[in-house]
């Protein structure tokens, strides 16, 4: 087995990992600022909520949910128990038309920027934009069954995933005590599931990913020198039933599909799952009430231009849970901004 998979770093990159998370963020505000002048409007309709925002605009909720996170962690609104939105002094002072404090002219260079323009289409349709605002009308959905792009963007969340797999891993000691088989949906390269099993000798892991990222997968495992403790099985996670574990994981999977899809992958999971087995959802989590936290509304801003997902909240996962006869257990951090949640099916 690599020694790798049990070795950590000293230091925590959450600095260097938010830089790239918050890419689009600034592109996000300007949209708002730029194109549909969002904030003046907001003054003018104090107490709007975000579904009222979506019918003046004629908006998609998922992306306003998103936007509107990201202005409240941000400090831009604040949004009271009534769901009723409110300009902070910050946001009506710097980005209101006809104060003499206004800060659109400071946008205005990236307003026709690919990805505020990309942002737009979002908001207007619901569908991600180009991945990484490029011009080939491709979205990372789409460009995920490329097998270049695949083996570029599993190597981008392979060198990630050393570090929080085995965080993820350690946290998780204490419940997988009597649970033996662990599946991974939607694994990526693979490396969740070798730092669970390098961390627990008494796991067995499958990978459960559809081709052409399926063979990626067996290359690494190989790699790590645990082709004999994790298998492959190939497939589209909606599509195909998925197999028996004690423990299912959803790493990172989950905020790429939107509620909809997002439930029905957690009912899947729970189909997987034996009386007393186990969901572990891990990712970059948005506070219950949305005001933030700061790094995770960036990173989810991210996310709702290039998927068709966002980040969600404990909140959001446990209604998901619950829904699917699961009892969700509470948040967790581990490092870098991220953390999970635990569900047991009763």
């Amino acid at each position: 087995m690599n020694p790798i998979l049990t070795t950590l770093p000293a230091s925590d990159p959450a600095m260097i990992l938010r830089f790239r998370d918050r890419q689009f963020a600034a592109e996000l505000i300007a949209t708002a600022l730029m194109h549909l002048d969002l904030f003046s409007w907001l003054a003018e309709h104090d107490g709007a909520d975000d579904a009222a925002i979506c019918r003046e605009f004629d908006l998609h909720a998922r992306p306003v949910d998103v936007l509107m996170t990201l202005c409240r962690a941000s400090g831009l609104v604040t949004t009271d128990a009534q769901a009723a939105n409110h300009l902070t002094a910050s946001g009506r002072e710097h980005l209101v038309k006809g104060s003499p404090w206004y800060l659109g002219p400071y946008y205005a260079p990236i307003r026709e920027t690919p990805a505020v323009q990309g942002f737009l289409r979002v908001l207007r349709t619901g569908k991600p934009a180009n991945w990484q605002a490029k011009t080939d009308a491709k979205d990372w959905h789409t460009s995920m069954l490329d097998p270049e792009f695949a083996r570029s963007f599993t190597e981008l969340m392979n060198c990630r995933g050393l570090v929080f797999g085995q965080h993820l891993a350690r946290a998780l000691t204490p419940h997988l005590i009597g649970k033996t088989r662990l599946l991974d949906v939607g694994g990526g390269s693979g490396i969740y599931t070798s730092t669970m099993v390098a961390a627990h000798a008494h796991l067995r892991g499958t990978v459960l990913e559809q081709a052409p990222v399926d063979a990626l997968v067996k290359q690494e495992i190989a790699k790590h020198g645990l082709s004999d403790r994790v298998d492959v099985f190939s497939g589209d996670m909606f599509a195909v039933e998925w197999p028996a574990a004690d423990v299912v994981l959803l790493s990172n999977v989950l905020h790429d599909w939107d509620e909809p899809e997002a439930r029905q992958l957690v009912a899947k999971a729970a189909a997987a799952l034996a009386s007393g087995g186990l969901l572990v959802v891990h990712d970059a989590f948005i506070a219950d009430d949305k005001h933030g936290p700061m790094p995770a509304a960036e990173y989810s801003a991210l996310l709702m231009h290039i998927t068709q997902g966002k980040c969600y909240s404990a909140a959001e996962y446990g209604a998901m849970m619950r829904d699917c006869g699961l009892v969700p257990g509470a948040y967790q951090a581990t490092v870098s901004d991220r953390g999970f949640m635990t569900a047991v099916k009763a």
